[in-house]
């Protein structure tokens, strides 16, 4: 009768085996990695094309309802910013601009109720402080930066806004309602025949 021998089977991989795997990971992460940076970019200039829009729509909702405002010798217009927030009869928080024009006139009439002067309040009621508020969360931040300051002063000219920064937030002007973000960079579609910046969204 003849013996069986058994031999112990081997585990493991080879060298070159564990190459050809290592080798195929770091081809499959070059071609990915880029991708997802790319798709955050694009999330991010898709948020800030929202921020403007919301902004946007609810810079023009108060000139509609503030029409008469450029009507007043001083005013020649009725958006956001154009006049001083802490008058009228307001019995609860007035808000705290005491002068036109400024970055906290701005917030104060779309973050509050306000009458059909500018003047607002915390509070808003049927009555007087009929109108807003406008944002419910506060000025958005741009999405790229992260900044949610409004550069100051306004501008108040009424031409096209041009930013004067690289670090973000906002422009704005009081007479002709635009809003930008503040900053000078390039975006993810700028091409040499074809510049754009987000200042432009």
């Amino acid at each position: 009768m003849r013996s069986l021998i058994i031999r112990p089977i081997q585990a493991g991989f080879t060298l070159v085996e564990l190459l050809i795997v290592v080798i195929i990971i770091a081809i499959l992460a070059a071609i990915v990695v880029p991708q997802f940076t790319s798709a955050t970019l694009d999330a991010q200039e898709a948020a800030l094309d929202a921020n403007l829009a919301a902004m946007r729509s609810a810079i023009e909702l108060f000139h509609a309802q503030h029409a008469s405002l450029s009507s007043t010798s001083s005013i020649s217009s009725a958006y956001p910013g154009v006049t001083a927030t802490n008058g009228g009869s307001c019995t609860a928080t007035k808000g705290s601009a005491t002068t036109a024009n400024t970055d906290q006139a701005f917030k104060d009439h779309l973050l509050m109720a306000s009458d059909k002067d500018g003047n607002t309040c915390s509070i808003s009621d049927s009555t007087t402080f009929k109108f807003g508020p406008y944002l419910r969360k506060g000025i958005p931040p741009d999405p790229i930066n992260q900044n949610a300051t409004v550069a100051t002063p306004l501008q108040t000219t009424g031409a096209p806004l041009v930013a004067d920064a690289t670090a973000g937030g906002w422009k704005y002007d009081s007479k002709s309602g635009q809003i930008i973000m503040n900053s000078s960079a390039k975006d993810s579609k700028w091409t040499a025949t074809s510049p754009t910046l987000y200042s432009s969204h």
